[in-house]
């Protein structure tokens, strides 16, 4: 729950509602907004109350994104391909859609955007290296660069029209960790909206890039770029790790083992058969 000192937005909007993590969303956001309105291209549940707006939108679609940003306060864009694909099925939601979304804040007034960004927008990085939010991009897949990108987009439209965004580099976030590289990477549900809440309240954020990671025991990402926000984590992937350590571990020259990104960075290539 928000802090009794916390203001409801008049309206909110969430895309990518129909997701894993836009289904937690929808849930915990509701105490931030009068209004959540929810939006993906998939089908979503019927709203549940006066409080929420359903509205389906592809994100490729600009008129349709335009449409879909009138009228509210702040963008939480979750939307868009969340697996490695192929770069073509990535273009659609992921880069011309974070375009539309950047667009119609610009011509609806909107002032801020927190986006839904990656760990695999550093994905290359080994396990044993430690990075903060000045570290170079080293993106490990089709969806790594659409998030590389989606920065970018971030970081132009604050310097170009005051858009602030706070980019949420998000690691592995489940009901718990699944296996030995999570332990690393988890952000809980309960860490990822106090994430969320601090990113819509957190006054002169600019563009300001965040691990979403809970407080594990084993540190890969430095937050201290983004102390400014206050995000405190309240959990810890050490309550599940005897049950994930029963599992083998990969070989040593996995991509799960090896590389920050895990898996993702020996996705691919697409379409060479």
């Amino acid at each position: 729950m928000p802090s009794s000192s916390l203001t409801p937005f008049n309206r909110l909007l969430l895309t990518g509602a129909a997701g894993g993590l836009g289904k937690v969303l929808r849930d915990s956001l509701q105490p931030y907004a009068q209004v959540l309105r929810l939006s993906d291209i998939s089908e979503m549940a019927p709203a549940r109350s006066a409080h929420e707006e359903i509205q389906r939108c592809d994100l490729a679609d600009k008129q349709a994104v335009h449409a879909l940003v009138e009228g509210v306060d702040m963008i939480l864009h979750f939307g868009g391909v969340s697996v490695e694909r192929p770069f073509e099925e990535i273009l659609g939601a992921n880069i011309s859609g974070v375009f539309h979304i950047y667009e119609a804040a610009r011509r609806h007034g909107v002032k801020r955007v927190i986006f839904a960004s990656s760990n695999h927008v550093i994905g290359f990085y080994g396990q044993d290296q430690v990075i903060d939010a000045h570290a170079p991009r080293r993106p490990d897949s089709y969806y790594g660069l659409s998030k590389s990108y989606g920065e970018d987009m971030a970081s132009f439209y604050f310097d170009r029209y005051g858009i602030e965004t706070v980019s949420l580099r998000i690691g592995s976030s489940f009901a718990e960790p699944l296996n030995h590289r999570m332990l690393d990477t988890w952000l809980s549900y309960d860490d990822l909206t106090r994430l969320v809440e601090r990113a819509l309240y957190a006054p002169d954020v600019g563009h300001t890039v965040v691990y979403g990671v809970s407080a594990n025991q084993t540190v890969w990402w430095d937050n201290r770029l983004a102390a400014h926000l206050d995000y405190q984590p309240q959990d810890s992937s050490e309550a599940f790790r005897a049950q994930v350590e029963h599992q083998p571990l990969p070989a040593t020259d996995d991509p799960a083992r090896r590389y920050q990104g895990g898996a993702f960075a020996a996705s691919g290539p697409f379409g060479d058969h």
